[in-house]
């Protein structure tokens, strides 16, 4: 099929940039506004517990979560007669704005003290903005420009999770244009030191650009028919221009070895088509795989991310395989055109030359000498960087993942610091039947109140009983009732989140004398961290099984594939030790830019981080073991084999590993820290794999396992023999190394 593939792409391949160039320009103009279509939610379970009693509150009683907290700042006291008046005015007319409804403030609620500040200038106004993400993302977006700032003595910042959806989007585009900005330049002139051509360095840029904005123009449309969260333009950038260059790394590398070898840029496109383009096709199925396994999680935020990184995986390997042929065909044997470095004498002789003369050959044969030794040292260190991620604290996202400039993320810290800010984490209980029976509702409320970490059980009304102090024998359980339907609100004793996630679990567990549902923020988070734990299993089980099947089909191989699982898992040891050392324990933190370590992790980063940086690891055992077979099937020795192919595929490997990193170290300066942990993480998880993994760990096990690492029954064999991939040379023509050419 690629053997066709590159007659078809030689021949028409006028017509195949030009449609190429059509489409991507098409998608190009699709992204510009894709963000409005985006969201920056989908980090909930919408069949949780917590979700039905979002539903049945909005439902039975047209009651909305608070999503909206005004912060108002006043020169006097809030309490004076002209603060009073100007808070109540604001409130009022905020009540009236459309799409808002349940407000109330610190003056029109009998001046809770809640609401009230300890220095006494500073009052909220609570609200909800209705509609769904994108609906009250836009309103919230519209209500700032009017009401924010300065106004009649007061001073209105917006905060509230509708608010922090809103910048976090913002935010996100804003990110995803300055990674690419810092990205590519940066790229380019690694690139130029890698191949020494200024054409050949250009080349996987230009295919890196077009499957870009081809994944772009996939996701606008994607976004079109179903939700997608804000992050997967994000995973679009950020794997879009490594994966393509990755891939046009390994494939323009071979054309000119292939050129270097005495063929015609004809044949030597279907030589690279046959050979490195089997790869690349592997290579992305591991990464989509990897990707697409997350589409298990219900949080629309973690199944955007994969389908995004499915998208860009299949459309960086597609351009590769189309556009970049085409753009070789065009070339010929210009591609080294612009050179930046003089080509060092001899090079056409490479190929005389013994591997066994070369860096990485002699690596492979120095570990292969002392395996047992190295094998030790190498996973105790690795397990040594992991060991923090022993002390992983899960949460969820909140404002503090944005920076510092932040307006939800100054309200927020403004709540923490100077306000009662468990009245904000407050859980809302809802019972949409069963309300009638006033001594049951008010026994159950009693019931809560004496909870160990509740501090009030109340209504919009009043209060059931405070703490764990029985109520006064003439008060009566007020509730907020609709039909037989009721809700009342449990306050937590503390602001701690941990506290009021342990409370979700203590008010499930109580017998309720009806259908009792527990939703709000902490019990959002806590459903989703239950979901993600639930369902990490299949999604861990797909991937597996899914890369076992591949490996086999690239080695031909029963226990490589083990082996490979095994090896790529641990290149991610410190990846997860990095991530909780610096993002939840706050070591290095400032080398980062602007962030704050919460003292926890979003449980969604280590599942997302996972699925990526697991998909481009085993990218790279693809690409090392494909040739290791191929010069097993040459030499039949398992030594030799591992030797030359670690040699044949070191230079280029190191290369596409120090390109794509460049590329992911652009996105630490994004404003929002579970971005910097990508930025952070992927990087880490690809340099060691590309170098403790495939320099030490590999050739030793490899050489442990000697000749029985390429066994595998007489059926797969000729399983394999039919469907598996080969690396094979499509000439005659000498065989050499031209990866050690590449920078002369």
């Amino acid at each position: 099929m690629l053997d066709r593939l590159a007659g078809f792409v030689v021949r028409k391949r006028l017509a195949v940039l030009v449609v190429g160039l059509l489409l991507a320009v098409v998608g190009g103009v699709a992204s510009t506004t894709l963000f409005d279509k985006l969201t920056a939610g989908g980090f909930d379970d919408p069949k949780s517990e917590s979700s039905r009693a979002i539903t049945a509150l909005d439902k039975r009683f047209g009651q909305g979560l608070p999503n909206l907290t005004l912060l108002v700042t006043s020169k006097g006291r809030v309490d004076d007669p002209s603060v009073t008046a100007a808070g109540t005015e604001l409130t009022r007319k905020l009540s009236k704005e459309p799409g808002v409804a349940n407000v109330s403030s610190y003056w029109t609620t009998g001046k809770a003290p809640q609401l009230r500040g300890k220095s006494g200038h500073k009052a909220l106004i609570m609200g909800t903005v209705t509609g769904d993400d994108t609906t009250s993302q836009k309103r919230v977006a519209e209500l700032a420009d009017r009401y924010e700032g300065s106004r009649g003595g007061l001073e209105v910042k917006f905060g509230g999770y509708t608010k922090f959806q809103r910048e976090l989007l913002e935010q996100g585009q804003k990110d995803a244009t300055t990674g690419e900005t810092v990205a590519i330049p940066i790229t380019l002139v690694a690139l130029v030191f890698i191949f020494g051509s200024a054409v050949a360095a250009a080349l996987p840029l230009a295919v890196a650009l077009v499957a870009m904005m081809l994944t772009m123009g996939l996701t606008w449309i994607l976004a079109s028919v179903t939700t997608v969260g804000s992050l997967a333009a994000s995973v679009v950038t950020l794997l879009g221009l490594g994966l393509a260059i990755d891939y046009s790394l390994l494939m323009v590398s071979r054309y000119r070895e292939e050129l270097r070898s005495g063929l015609a840029p004809p044949d030597a496109i279907r030589a690279t088509l046959t050979s490195a383009g089997r790869t690349v096709t592997f290579s992305a199925l591991t990464v989509a795989v990897s990707s697409l396994a997350m589409a298990w999680f219900p949080l629309q935020a973690v199944r955007s991310m994969g389908y995004a990184g499915a998208l860009t995986a299949l459309l960086s390997g597609a351009s590769s395989l189309i556009v970049l042929p085409a753009l070789l065909a065009l070339l010929g044997d210009r591609i080294e055109k612009g050179r930046v470095f003089r080509r060092r004498r001899g090079v056409s002789q490479t190929a005389a030359r013994s591997v066994e003369n070369g860096f990485w050959h002699r690596l492979a044969t120095t570990v292969m000498r002392r395996p047992v030794p190295i094998v030790t040292i190498v996973t105790g260190f690795l397990l040594l960087l992991g060991a923090p991620f022993l002390g992983i604290n899960l949460g969820m996202p909140d404002e503090r993942v944005m920076p510092a400039s932040s307006s939800a993320r100054q309200v927020a810290d403004t709540v923490r610091a100077e306000f009662d800010s468990s009245e904000q984490n407050a859980l809302q209980v809802v019972a949409p039947e069963g309300g009638s029976d006033r001594a049951a509702v008010g026994a159950y409320a009693k019931r809560l109140s004496r909870l160990p970490h509740v501090a009030a059980v109340r209504t919009a009304t009043g209060a059931y009983a405070e703490g764990r102090q029985a109520a006064p024998p003439d008060q009566r359980y007020a509730r907020f009732a609709s039909g037989d339907a009721v809700y009342f609100s449990v306050v937590p004793e503390t602001a701690s989140a941990d506290d009021a996630d342990r409370l979700v679990g203590e008010i499930r567990s109580q017998k309720a004398p009806f259908e009792a549902l527990v939703g709000g923020a902490a019990a959002t988070n806590h459903d989703a961290a239950a979901a993600l734990e639930k369902w990490l299993p299949y999604a861990l089980g797909t991937v597996l099984l899914t890369m076992l099947v591949l490996l086999f089909l690239v080695t031909g191989s029963v226990m490589l594939p083990f082996l490979a699982l095994v090896l790529s898992a641990l290149s991610l040891t410190a990846t997860f030790g990095a991530l909780v050392w610096v993002f939840q324990d706050g070591h290095l933190a400032g080398l980062f830019g602007d962030f704050t370590p919460t003292g926890n992790i979003a449980a969604t980063i280590p599942v997302m981080l996972f699925g990526l940086a697991f998909g481009l690891a085993m990218d790279y055992q693809v690409f090392l073991l494909s040739r290791m077979r191929e010069e097993y099937e040459l030499t039949g020795s398992p030594t030799a084999a591992v030797a030359q192919g670690l040699e044949r595929t070191g230079r280029i490997v190191t290369a596409a590993a120090v390109a794509i990193s460049v590329v992911f170290l652009a996105f630490t300066v994004s404003g929002i820290s579970l971005v910097k942990a990508y930025g952070v993480g992927l990087p880490l998880a690809v340099l060691m794999d590309a170098t403790l993994i495939r320099g030490a760990v590999l050739p030793a096990a490899m050489r442990l396992g000697g000749r029985a690492t390429w066994w595998a029954p007489a059926p797969l064999r000729r399983l394999h023999s039919r469907y598996g991939l080969r690396e094979e040379p499509s000439a005659p023509a000498p065989r050499h190394d031209g990866d050690r050419a590449l920078t002369g």
